[in-house]
């Protein structure tokens, strides 16, 4: 069932009314700190007031947490699994709804992403590792007796989510914490709380004791309370590279231990003898079109062999400027608004500045969108052709739909020009040559590699980057280990 504005509308102003913040078995619909005016991107329109956490709304956050750690780690791993995928089949039985509070969430498109889909896929998979966590024995060579390894829980968790994607986050984080016999306090952001809200919800129906999960919105106040909090055990981050820092330095003081998955200027690289149909949708669709370029890991370096740039480069606008742009909630729309007015006048203010520091050749969008949409957050798809290396549109995160197209001619020339950079999150590559699929995988710096075509998405992949885009892992075994630590037990004899 396709729901509509007035439904979405009612949707969010829903969760609001029932109460934003999830601690424990209550729901607060005031905060410490205030409250942050939620707009529709599509719109403009104030569709609810967020209530926005202080420290003393973590207090109580994370002390539900503590007091629901032995009750969670109390239950069988049978009970705790059966939890899990009954948390799974609630979001697929919801996507409809979530879709459309997503869509007032961030201003994504249904046909850009489907949030409960993939969060219930991330839970579904986790829920199948809570009875897989195994210890080990070691070798006792010295002295007779039994020696092992036994993996534990961090305990309290603290979980930092993405504005992009906050249900989904929510999937990606606490999926495995739980599995892994961990409690959560989730702080989602103030611009798109709702997805992450409407989770904490299921997972209650779901039966997940109170407390396992708990949601407290806010801003840099509830952020910094929430990563310094003595009663935390673990923070996982998602977020910028700049806030990443302060992260860092706030968790310093109690040497908590950190996961970041921060931001990217993901390369996408396209050889003479690749498929160059299939590339060129890679380069319109995730390098500008899904949401509205504002995703960490997508493609928005396009290197171009020469011998084949102009033709991909026309292709390329021609995709580019026929990309259905519309309100989120239109059925036909495939791109939609940026988040907000401050990141739509931030974007078009890195156009402004390529354009008058000649960083390349503007060859279409640039500027925003009127009639219809005017009262949203529309930028314009856009695309820069023979963009400087060395430029800051080459090398700085934009967070828009906003595209750079650069030329090569040689292999190990774009491979020295995509890890010249400061991130390393992930690179796409297209090429007929299995050789050189290889070759170039091995050889780029970054902590995924997609080679001709879409990333799975598959939570059975670790997902993460190097440099600049952070540390630690999401997805697979990796990213339950990321919940994990060991514990070393000698009995002797």
């Amino acid at each position: 069932m396709t729901i509509d504005a007035a439904g979405a509308t009612a949707l969010v102003e829903g969760l609001a009314a029932r109460g934003a913040l999830v601690i424990g078995d209550a729901r607060t619909a005031t905060g410490g700190a205030g409250s942050h005016p939620h707009h529709d991107p599509s719109t403009g329109r104030l569709q609810a007031q967020v209530p926005l956490g202080d420290g003393a709304d973590i207090d109580r956050a994370v002390a539900a947490a503590r007091a629901a750690l032995p009750v969670w780690q109390g239950l069988s791993l049978a009970r705790r699994a059966a939890a899990l995928h009954r948390l799974a089949d609630l979001l697929t039985a919801h996507a409809d709804e979530a879709a459309a509070i997503n869509a007032l969430d961030n201003g994504t498109p249904r046909a850009g992403m489907d949030p409960a889909t993939y969060t219930a896929a991330w839970v579904r998979y986790y829920a199948g590792w809570v009875d897989k966590v195994e210890g080990q024995v070691v070798p006792s060579p010295g002295r007779a007796g039994l020696d092992y390894v036994r993996p534990e829980p961090y305990g309290v968790v603290a979980a930092i989510v993405p504005w992009n994607g906050p249900m989904m986050g929510m999937g990606q984080k606490v999926a495995p914490a739980l599995a892994a016999g961990n409690v959560v306090v989730a702080k989602p952001p103030e611009i798109a709380p709702f997805g992450a809200v409407r989770f904490a919800e299921l997972a209650l129906e779901a039966g997940i004791p109170p407390g396992v999960v708990n949601v407290v919105p806010g801003g840099a106040e509830a952020g910094r309370a929430l990563v310094g909090h003595p009663g935390v055990d673990k923070v996982s981050f998602t977020g910028g590279t700049a806030t990443a820092r302060e992260v860092m330095a706030t968790a310093a003081a109690t040497l908590t231990p950190l996961a970041l998955e921060l931001g990217g200027k993901s390369a996408n690289v396209v050889f003479p003898d690749a498929d160059l149909d299939r590339a060129v949708t890679v380069a319109s669709f995730l390098g500008v079109a899904l949401l509205s370029g504002q995703g960490c890991a997508l493609p928005t370096r396009l290197y171009v062999h020469d011998d084949v740039y102009d033709d991909v480069v026309a292709r390329v606008l021609a995709q580019v400027e026929a990309i259905p742009v519309g309100r989120a909630l239109d059925p036909g729309s495939v791109m939609g608004p940026v988040v907000t007015e401050a990141a739509c006048q931030r974007i078009l203010g890195v156009v402004e500045r390529a354009v008058a520091e000649d960083h390349g050749r503007l060859l279409t969008g640039g500027h925003r969108l009127g009639g219809d949409l005017a009262d949203g957050w529309f930028v314009a798809p856009t695309v820069f052709g023979d963009v400087d290396h060395t430029s800051a549109l080459a090398r700085e995160e934009v967070f828009g739909p906003v595209l750079s197209v650069l030329r090569f001619s040689e292999e190990d020339e774009v491979v020295e020009k995509v890890n010249d950079s400061d991130y390393g999150l992930a690179a796409y590559l297209h090429t007929g040559d299995v050789g050189r699929a290889h070759r170039l995988a091995a050889a780029f710096e970054v902590g995924s590699v997609v080679v001709n075509g879409f990333p799975p998405g598959s939570p059975g992949a670790p997902f993460g980057g190097v440099k600049q885009s952070g540390f630690g892992r999401e997805g697979g075994r990796a990213g339950i280990e990321e919940y994990l630590r060991p514990k070393n037990v000698f009995i002797g004899w």
